[in-house]
């Protein structure tokens, strides 16, 4: 049975809940709900593990705060025995435009400080991310707190629609793999 690995990256914390940053999380959450799941504390993460059409799901959310996701990542990744290729990292991305969502196969961390510990802890970029577009619509030098900010009210439906939509790239990643999935959905906009 074929075997798959899904990270929402975030931090824990209440205040950083439906936070931009925290999406990886919320997008995860909302698949493992769809589907039946829950959650549980473990090693590093919390964890649900879920079917989906025959095969076996682990998605986790990790508990080392964004900078530290690789140990979570790792962790899973030789526990669990998925293939590199049949993991999604579901992650924020400012370089997108709001009403976007980026599938790959690979590629750099583009900045992200959760990606990029991902990358030196596994020696590569070469795995699969879904990039949660967030825009970049802050006042210079207030990246930080509108990464951290939470969805303005006008966003909140976009987003939610967002979810549905990443939610459904997971479940085609999983049926028809990776290469049909991009071509599916890399080029749609997302409005409400």
């Amino acid at each position: 049975m074929s075997k798959y690995l899904f990270i929402g990256l975030g931090n824990i914390g209440a205040e950083y809940a439906n936070t931009r940053h925290n999406i990886g999380f919320d997008v995860v959450n909302a698949f493992v709900m769809k589907h039946g799941g829950n959650f549980k504390v473990d090693r590093l993460a919390y964890v649900a593990e879920i079917k989906y059409k025959g095969r076996q799901v682990v998605c986790i959310c990790p508990t080392t705060f964004m900078n530290l996701s690789g140990r979570a990542f790792k962790y899973w990744l030789d526990k669990t025995k998925v293939p590199l290729e049949n993991t999604l990292t579901i992650v924020d991305d400012l370089a997108l435009p709001l009403d976007k969502i980026r599938l790959r196969a690979g590629g750099s961390s583009a900045g992200h400080n959760g990606l990029k510990d991902i990358q030196m802890i596994l020696g590569t970029d070469a795995y699969p991310k879904l990039r949660f577009g967030i825009g970049n619509n802050y006042p210079k030098g207030m990246q930080a707190d509108f990464v951290l900010g939470k969805w303005q009210k006008t966003e909140e439906p976009q987003v939610l629609k967002k979810i549905e939509c990443c939610i459904e790239i997971m479940e085609a990643f999983i049926s028809n793999g990776i290469d049909q999935t991009m071509s599916a959905y890399n080029n749609i906009s997302i409005k409400t």
